[in-house]
């Protein structure tokens, strides 16, 4: 076809991803924003295959429908809990689909009377670039994967030399970049690189704890972009060029809003390790003979003399489900006349937006929803605050101990309100390993149930009144 029609709708496509973009910005525009960027990805798609002249479609269409038939049984079968894991294994999936297209144009160059898709000098500099993100990306997202899911342990590993082994493996990695595009013939430079980068990939995340491995998702699915859109430099396609960079400057923006809001840099993330502080206090120290336990009849009687209550939503809501349990306690308070909110830290749960979809999945208004900094200033005129399998986002450990781990992240005041509820099946430290004073305060009760019974039971104790 005309390269200037092929490229009107790549700049149609473009802009159709960033539109998408812009939608998912907000819950009331996020569905359109869905629709718009798959419809431009059928665009890029449809245009690209056009433009290369493709004569046999049957793999084309055969990996289509296994991709879609994989898709739609991971879409149905996948929990909202897992939903970092399949994050990191799709970041996988990217990163690697470029190392291998990458890899292909380059032994395509090597054959005799090639028609390359780009100039040779850019053809093997992309491709070295692209196959050393995608391998350290496919690599570092399986590490990110099986850390989520349990088959390798969570906790944080301390080796001081492993950093001063990854630098000089990343080195010899890009060394061998340099090398493999000055002798794009000898490819045995191209499968050099990709066992170093796979081994980068594997070292660089497995020190990192569980704790910090959703920044890791989001600095990887960053990564995924640019391998993307070196892979444009390859093949010579502008569609792919912009949707990788705009894929990796995304990531990188959400990577920096995750640091923020637990108040750590990039480089902690990285290469510190996030531990308990052996001079912090001790469990039996701050809930030694403190802990005041309740039924859920305590709590409904509570409830009953509050003017406003707000929920405080943590990954223990998410474990249990427990969102439209969660949604029509809202409903009966709000029956009675008492005002609710939600309180919705940047951080809670396993990824960003993890609780605003969850409530978002149960009918609950997205005006309820109030950010960190909304509500904190108005925790101190709050009757009644319930923490649902919340813990380090609420521990006032970040405001009053400056050794602790989680010292200056930034935290949900939910200790100032008049009375605290806290529904938790026990009083396990959440991931920095920490024990929180706030489930020892003079005005907290601690109703000890899974997240959905304990909600459902308090439920059943208002009804009963």
């Amino acid at each position: 076809m005309n390269a200037a029609i092929i490229n009107l709708a790549y700049l149609l496509a473009v802009t159709l991803f960033i539109l998408g973009l812009k939608g998912l910005s907000h819950p009331r525009t996020a569905v359109r924003g869905n629709q718009l960027g798959a419809t431009g990805m059928l665009i890029a798609i449809v245009a690209t295959l056009l433009d290369r002249q493709i004569l046999s479609f049957e793999w084309i269409l055969l990996g289509m429908v296994i991709g879609s038939l994989v898709g739609a049984v991971m879409a149905v079968r996948v929990a909202m809990t897992a939903m970092p894991q399949m994050v990191a294994l799709l970041n996988g999936f990217g990163g690697a689909a470029s190392a291998l297209v990458a890899g292909a144009n380059l032994v395509e160059s090597t054959l005799p009377n090639a028609q390359l898709p780009a100039p040779l000098l850019q053809l093997t500099i992309a491709a070295a670039v692209s196959s050393l993100i995608g391998a350290i990306t496919f690599w570092g997202s399986l590490v990110a994967f099986a850390k989520l899911q349990g088959l390798i342990s969570e906790n944080p590993l301390q080796v001081s030399f492993l950093h001063y082994i990854n630098g000089l493996m990343l080195l010899v990695a890009i060394g061998l970049c340099g090398i493999l595009a000055l002798n794009p013939a000898v490819l045995s430079y191209y499968w050099a690189l990709l066992v170093v980068a796979s081994l980068v990939g594997v070292l660089l995340v497995i020190p990192i704890g569980g704790a910090d491995m959703p920044v890791v998702i989001a600095l990887l699915n960053s990564y995924s972009g640019l391998a993307a859109a070196a892979t444009g430099f390859v093949l010579n396609n502008n569609a792919l060029i912009i949707t990788g960079s705009l894929v990796g400057a995304s990531g990188v923006i959400l990577t920096t809003i995750m640091c923020r809001a637990m108040n750590r840099s990039l480089r902690n993330v990285l290469f510190g390790v996030w531990v308990p502080s052996e001079a912090g206090p001790k469990a039996e120290d701050v809930y030694a003979g403190k802990v005041k336990a309740a039924s859920p009849e305590d709590v409904a009687l509570l409830l009953e003399g509050a003017r406003s209550v707000v929920i405080v939503p943590g990954y223990g809501m998410a474990v249990a489900q427990a969102q439209h349990a969660v949604r029509d306690l809202m409903q009966i308070l709000e029956k009675q006349g008492i005002t609710v909110e939600f309180a919705i830290h940047p951080v809670a749960g396993r990824m960003p937006g993890h609780m605003n979809v969850l409530l978002a999945e149960a009918d609950v208004p997205y005006d309820r929803l109030k950010e960190m900094d909304e509500i904190n200033p108005r925790f101190e005129q709050v009757d009644v605050a319930i923490v649902i399998g919340a813990n380090d986002v609420v521990n006032p450990l970040a405001r009053t101990d400056p050794n602790s781990p989680i010292a200056g992240m930034p935290i949900l005041d939910v200790d100032k309100a008049r009375s605290v509820v806290v529904i938790k099946r026990s009083l396990s430290p959440g991931f920095a390993g920490i024990p929180n004073p706030l489930f020892a305060a003079d005005n907290t009760l601690m109703l000890f149930a899974d997240a959905r019974e304990g909600v459902q039971q308090i439920i059943a104790a208002l009804k009963a009144k």
